[in-house]
């Protein structure tokens, strides 16, 4: 996450998981079908962080070929010289509607950059994984974006190059950043409220926590490229006033990511994702988590 200090405020897999929604209040409901990574492939990967951002794009790179994403489907978009590209896994669907799976690998010197923000780019290739075992309506492009603490260079310059038509064509972007420090959260502030329902609705189906923690005096993240197109996003985070020093910091280490939680946090994306792919369009009954805490930047 981009943050403003100045500012006050093998390849097991666990199996086919099937739950059920009813979404509207009828007596249909629809099973959803997605498969789970077993949590020490979860934790392996997130273990593997690496020094330089250079080395942290290739690894990723890697990872989505481990988890099935094929030589044609994996490319790279150059932003600026010197520097690593953005990566992107294309996983097509019966159709050309697109959902947007964002995470960046760039991190700031002090620290690993395990929080922020090795902990959500190294679940992009596990959340392929997950999807891609079952027919889908979308297509899902998994971006891990470079350049988020250089003013989001990376995710603005992938949403600035989209055509028209593609922009049309992305029904939501899921951006993730700062996962593991503690239970789900989301931003609902800066939130699609459809994406926040649906969110909220696959949290209650898996008995899984959620909490509504805005971090608008804090600083900005990879969603908000796309919020000036006007494409319907989201952004699922843990942090809170509590761990909120940790980021940008010394702090910032493997240590600090609580792997229960965590692995909570991959289970719920993926099967929100594949509910995403399933209804996104019709109306969902339950209502957006309100509020929410505000997380503040500690005073200078």
């Amino acid at each position: 996450m981009t943050f403003d200090s100045t500012r006050r405020f093998g390849h097991g897999f666990f199996g086919v998981m099937v739950f059920v929604f009813a979404w509207n209040a009828t007596p249909a409901a629809a099973q959803i079908h997605f498969q789970l990574l077993k949590q020490e492939v979860i934790e392996s990967r997130v273990r593997s962080y690496k020094g330089s951002d250079f080395d942290r794009e290739a690894e990723l790179k890697k990872l989505f070929a481990e988890s099935g994403c094929k030589p044609e489907q994996l490319s790279e978009q150059a932003v600026k010289s010197k520097q690593p590209p953005n990566v992107m896994c294309t996983l097509p669907g019966a159709t050309d509607d697109v959902i947007l799976v964002g995470a960046h690998f760039d991190h700031v010197d002090a620290g690993d950059g395990v929080v922020d923000n090795w902990s959500s780019a190294s679940l992009l290739p596990s959340l392929l994984f997950s999807v891609r075992q079952e027919p889908r309506q979308h297509t899902f492009v998994f971006v891990g974006f470079m350049g988020e603490e250089q003013q989001l260079v990376g995710s603005g310059y992938y949403a600035d190059h989209l055509s028209k038509e593609q922009r049309e064509h992305i029904k939501a972007m899921v951006n993730m950043d700062t996962l593991g420090l503690g239970p789900t959260e989301v931003w609902v502030t800066h939130a699609d409220d459809v994406l926040v329902r649906y969110l909220n609705g696959t949290a209650k189906a898996l008995q899984l926590p959620l909490s509504a923690v805005n971090v608008d005096e804090v600083g900005t993240t990879d969603s908000e490229s796309f919020a000036r197109y006007k494409i319907p996003r989201i952004t699922i985070h843990t942090l809170t006033q509590g761990t909120l020093t940790i980021l940008h910091s010394p702090r910032d280490r493997l240590d600090k990511i609580k792997m229960a939680d965590y692995y909570d946090s991959y289970r719920l994306i993926a099967a929100y994702l594949a509910a995403l792919d399933k209804f996104l369009g019709e109306k969902p009954a339950q209502p957006a988590a309100a509020g929410g805490e505000a997380a503040k930047a500690p005073a200078q």
